[in-house]
């Protein structure tokens, strides 16, 4: 495992900008998706099943997302170990922004049939195919970055996650409220992936200035085959990363994606109430992103990420509890709590996944192992908490137990993996740890 080299440079408020306006972009479009899955999507392009069983359907195509990440780093991670950081950003943001309005596009099953779902499912192939390349900002800022400010600099890009939830709600949240059902699931559930056509601009013209990561010009071979080398040489490090980070999506996508159906479907409560919950914690949780990568910078990557998983594997029980209630305030604290876990661990991650592999081969095996991550705790976790809250009383006890589990199994996976904050003591070579 290889420190990445302190790197200071005086454009890195405007790459830490660029690397957060274009995540938001690419995590709007991927929330975008995941609310409409939530809300809308079951009866419209699976009509012919029960309630239930089209919203299994509608989540599953959202797990296709996820699927298709790690074959999306895989793919950006040859691009970027290969021929740079930079061309990631734009190549990556550009497929997740046309696939996404495509999406608001395509016909109901009501119009053309079956080629409605299939298609549906190839554009979240695509979109996915375009999340898993995102890695590609994250190392631009972190190899840019002075080693002992390197967690806080590579949290910007972190934070674009919920800045694009927010977004991908909140306009969720004016149709939702301003529109009937009927003109809801008619047209306006297509209005947010329209729109992404504005932000995915923006986010292009930011991206298409940035300075090359030094450390990718530093580089005198390029790996050939870069996915050979991180399997050959780190591949145990893959497989506990991508263990590492299946709490922190089960967490986040229980709270921001199944928490949604559960409300209106089992609950009866207003989708535009149960929203405005979720939007409510994104938006204390948001902020403390960077407190927490100060944290990281000053405690270490590994004790922040131990504590997220303990805090994540006690407040599940009393999350579901809360969940139920069904009051909106104690809903609230409910997924905040859940949050506030979840950023523990993420707003560290950036700086600690890169910081685990060598230069030549990091932008293949820091994506890698982080969205191999999302397979294991993002893809299933809608279609497994839908399907165990059906098989409860009021209080989804399973959901609690199964998210509970993931943390713990994540904890194990943290503690494995080495630490790899840099030595306060300046060094001109790169540190070696483990």
């Amino acid at each position: 495992m290889h420190d990445v080299r302190p790197v200071a440079s005086a454009s890195l408020p405007r790459l830490a900008a660029a690397s957060l306006a274009g995540a938001a972009v690419e995590f709007y479009d991927f929330f975008a998706y995941g609310t409409a899955a939530a809300l809308v999507l079951g009866r419209l392009f699976f009509p012919s099943f029960s309630p239930l069983a089209g919203t299994l359907a509608a989540f599953a195509t959202f797990g296709v997302g996820f699927v298709a990440r790690p074959l999306g780093s895989v793919l950006f991670g040859h691009l970027g170990d290969r021929r740079g950081r930079r061309p990631v950003l734009v190549a990556s943001l550009l497929l997740t922004g046309g696939s996404t309005i495509a999406v608001g596009c395509v016909p109901s099953y009501a119009s053309i049939g079956v080629a409605a779902p299939v298609l549906l499912l190839l554009l979240r192939f695509v979109q996915g195919l375009g999340l898993g390349g995102e890695w590609g900002a994250v190392l631009l800022t972190v190899e840019h970055a002075p080693a002992e400010r390197r967690t806080l600099w590579s949290s910007f890009p972190q934070a674009g996650p919920a800045i694009g939830f927010l977004l991908a709600n909140g306009v969720m949240v004016a149709l939702s409220a301003g529109l009937s059902d009927a003109q809801f699931a008619q047209w306006g559930w297509r209005v947010p992936f329209w729109v992404a056509a504005v932000p995915a601009l923006a986010g292009l013209w930011l991206r298409a200035s940035l300075a090359e990561s030094p450390r990718f010009l530093e580089i005198d071979a390029p790996v050939r085959m870069p996915l050979v080398e991180v399997v050959r040489r780190h591949g145990r490090l893959v497989l506990l990363a991508a263990g590492a980070m299946a709490a922190g999506y089960a967490v986040f996508y229980t709270v921001t994606t199944w928490s949604l159906s559960y409300a209106t479907e089992r609950l009866g409560m207003s989708r535009t109430v149960m929203l405005t919950c979720v939007m409510a914690a994104v938006v204390v949780q948001a902020p403390l992103v960077p407190a927490a990568a100060l944290l990281g910078d000053r405690c270490g990557r590994r004790p922040m990420c131990l504590t997220g998983c303990a805090l994540c594997a006690l407040w599940m029980l009393p999350m579901v509890a809360l969940l139920a209630t069904g009051e909106p305030l104690l809903m609230f604290f409910g997924i905040l709590g859940a949050l506030l876990a979840f950023v523990t661990v993420f707003a560290v991650i950036s700086a600690y996944l890169p910081e685990l592999f060598e230069a030549r081969v990091r932008c293949t095996g820091a994506s890698v192992g982080y969205n191999l991550g999302g397979i294991i705790g993002g893809a299933l976790t809608p279609v497994v908490a839908t399907a165990l809250a059906q098989g409860s009383g009021r209080v989804p006890w399973g959901v609690g137990v199964y998210l509970t589990v993931m943390a713990l199994f994540s904890m194990g996976c943290f503690a494995l993996l080495p630490e790899t904050r840099p030595s306060p003591v300046p060094a001109v070579e790169p540190v070696t740890t483990g």
